[in-house]
């Protein structure tokens, strides 16, 4: 598959996929998120009718854009992770000692690969236990669509940005996530803070590629910086409990000695 790299190029590209542009002005980031994998995966993906039309872009991350999409009458959003740019040594940190996805080969694109199907996996047990997630639909190499999280083609906001009226009910609502994560879906969020929670009838949680199972080596490391961030968020906003008496309860063990930093 031969692809042009040029902006009108780029639009013929999209074109050919038979994809419906809804707002080709906020589509600007082009080359360094569609390259030619990703567009061969888009391809793969029309074809299989998960995407009828993608729009503008809902987020730009450190790792991957998110992009609103449709297929026929659902919203959707398309997490498109960067092959070119994404930060191969943080991906490793979270992949490495996760026995789902031991022995995959260690270059940058098999890691994305690989993070979008952990990705996946994660929403999915997530989901299965309960929580208030994307409900991941499908993935295909470094594309994840997922169920859109938001109302009229506008994705909720990140709880930072919002007036609570109730901080207390909602904090005890977040920590009671980070329970069920752990105890029904055998997760660490590993990356929890007031940037991947959004905020609209409910807490959503978001941003799961980093997620790891319990036995992880890191699993109660990252575990406990989770409810440090979710605890240094609210305090100015409510009375928040000790971290210790929090991991304890999630866990039924001791804080691990390894840790540092308290709320």
């Amino acid at each position: 598959m031969s692809y042009d790299s040029s902006e009108d190029g780029f639009d013929r590209e999209i074109e050919k996929l038979g994809i419906r542009i809804k707002d080709m002005d906020q589509l600007k980031v082009r080359e360094d998120v569609f390259d030619e994998i990703t567009l061969l995966s888009l391809y793969k993906l029309v074809h299989r009718k998960w995407i009828t039309a993608i729009g503008g872009s809902i987020s730009t991350g450190k790792e991957a854009n998110v992009f609103f999409g449709e297929r026929g009458e659902q919203d959707l959003a398309i997490k498109i992770y960067r092959i070119r740019t994404a930060n191969f040594n943080t991906m490793s940190e979270y992949i490495i000692g996760d026995r789902r996805f031991s022995g995959i080969r260690k270059n940058r694109k098999d890691i994305v690969f690989t993070w979008t199907k952990k990705e996946f996996s994660n929403l999915m047990r997530a989901h299965e236990a309960g929580l208030p997630v994307p409900l991941p639909l499908v993935w295909d190499r470094n594309i994840l669509i997922m169920e859109f999280i938001g109302e009229d083609e506008r994705s909720f906001p990140q709880i930072r940005s919002v007036h609570l009226d109730d901080p207390a009910g909602v904090y005890e609502k977040v920590l009671s996530y980070i329970g069920i994560l752990y105890k029904k879906a055998g997760l660490v969020h590993a990356d929890l803070s007031e940037f991947n929670i959004l905020y609209g009838d409910q807490p959503y949680i978001i941003d799961m590629g980093q997620s790891v199972t319990l036995d992880h080596p890191r699993a109660h490391i990252f575990l406990m910086r989770d409810i440090i961030n979710i605890n240094r968020f609210f305090k100015n906003k409510c009375d928040v409990r000790n971290s210790d008496t929090i991991f304890t309860e999630i866990t039924g063990i001791t804080r691990p000695a390894s840790t540092t930093g308290d709320t």
